[in-house]
């Protein structure tokens, strides 16, 4: 009896560690399953943290502070550049000025926003701060690009003009250089390359600079220099000796620019005559029949770069046919080509020995002048300075035949505005209506002070 209980009692403990391992095992699988699911919501949570702490743009009604700050980069982007050049005074403007302005605008923001806008608006002050041939200026404008960001990476993005816009920038930079006639250096190319890459358009426009501008630097055999002479009678002296294109033409300061006190004391302001003759046209106006008239024309325009002078010619009318005498030429005369050829050569029946070439004698000039006033009695000073060397004028009937010119406009202005008021008479009979008011008055005021 007592083996069976002992048995009985064993095979009871046996399955009281069953059911306890049993529940040791379901107990770790529950908290497994908790610790699992708690790891989960902590997940969630964090996942729910990160979408509420995002992107104010996400959000419904963003923050007033951001919206601020949005408004004045999306205003910084539309505003153009003009605003740092127009604040210069126009007394203040020089190379020192432009220079500071686009050192401020290097300094004012990194990634250099608006850089294109910059350098457009920089090209249209060029001119008002006087910089606009200075080749450091340029490069210094080419220097705001940033660099090494547009350079195509492969051949796709060369060939699909890889950022067309500051592209075309760079080349109307190069454009405005070749405009006013300035030579790249190597630091341009320099720039070019760190900016745009070997193989873009401003580079190959810098190699076109480079090719055709040395070519025709000395190309022409008449060159005007940068600076034009200041004083009027060097300018004058300068322009005459450029239209005769004589070494043997010889100019003549008739009168120098001055001021005259007249016998009434007024203040008279006589204008520079400067005049220009030769000794071929000193010939032709020896022979010139006393009895037809010479001619004083003008003003003709002549540009000098920026600048427009004014000048007169002493001219006659063609020589008729019956008047004209061939003269035997001298083959001595010019060495350099001969005047006339004498060639016996064989010709076929076909050939024409006519040429259509339409000659149009327009008559000889005897000198030119230039003066300050273009006035009769100014180009009358002239003609008698001419005398002394060409007697003949005294001789010849003279006739002027002038055009207005720049400073004859603005007197016609005034004559005009003096004739409108002629041509009203309701104007004149309203100002003699109040000079004769004006009379009265003051001849009632003496009999008022008699009768007091």
């Amino acid at each position: 009896m007592k083996c069976s209980r002992c048995l009985l009692q064993l095979q009871t403990l046996r399955l009281v560690g069953q059911s306890v391992r049993a529940a040791a095992q379901y107990g770790a699988v529950l908290q497994s399953a908790s610790s699992s699911q708690s790891s989960v919501l902590h997940n969630t949570q964090h996942q729910v943290l990160r979408r509420f702490h995002g992107s104010p743009a996400c959000a419904k009604t963003p923050p007033a502070e951001f919206i601020k700050e949005f408004d004045k980069d999306k205003n910084r982007s539309l505003v153009t550049q003009d605003g740092l050049f127009e604040q210069i005074p126009e007394d203040a403007k020089s190379k020192a000025t432009f220079n500071k302005v686009v050192e401020v605008f290097l300094k004012r923001d990194v990634r250099r926003r608006g850089h294109v806008e910059f350098i457009y608006a920089a090209l249209k002050k060029m001119q008002e701060f006087g910089v606009e041939r200075d080749l450091a200026v340029y490069n210094k404008l080419l220097d705001v690009f940033p660099k090494e960001v547009f350079v195509p990476r492969n051949y796709i993005q060369r060939m699909f003009n890889h950022y067309p816009r500051q592209q075309e920038c760079g080349v109307q930079v190069l454009e405005q250089m070749e405009n006013y006639g300035i030579l790249p250096n190597v630091e341009t190319k320099v720039l070019l390359v760190q900016i745009f890459g070997e193989k873009s358009h401003p580079v190959r426009k810098y190699q076109r600079l480079m090719y055709w501008f040395p070519k025709f630097k000395n190309l022409n055999p008449f060159p005007v220099p940068q600076q034009l002479p200041e004083d009027p009678v060097d300018l004058a002296r300068f322009s005459l000796t450029r239209i005769a294109n004589d070494r043997g033409a010889e100019v003549t300061v008739y009168q120098l620019p001055c001021t005259d006190v007249t016998e009434s004391g007024e203040e008279v302001t006589l204008p520079h005559v400067v005049g220009i003759q030769s000794p071929a046209q000193m010939e032709l106006l020896s022979k010139h029949n006393p009895s037809r008239p010479v001619f004083v024309e003008g003003p003709f325009p002549l540009w000098l770069r920026k600048k427009c002078v004014y000048y007169y010619i002493l001219r006659a009318d063609p020589t008729p046919a019956e008047e004209k005498v061939e003269e035997p030429y001298d083959p001595e005369r010019c060495l350099d080509y001969p005047l006339q050829l004498d060639l016996d050569l064989d010709r076929d029946f076909g050939d024409e020995e006519s040429f259509d070439v339409e000659d149009l004698d327009e008559g000889p000039v005897f000198a030119m002048c230039m003066t300050g006033q273009g006035d009769q009695s100014t180009l009358n000073q002239w003609i008698s300075g001419l005398q002394q060397n060409n007697p003949i004028l005294g001789r010849v009937p003279t006739l002027f035949r002038l055009e207005a010119g720049p400073k004859e406009l603005q007197g016609a202005e005034d004559m005009e505005s003096e004739h409108e008021r002629t041509a009203n008479p309701e104007t004149q009979r309203e100002e003699g209506r109040t000079e004769e008011e004006g009379e009265v008055t003051e001849e009632e005021e003496p009999r008022r002070r008699r009768s007091q």
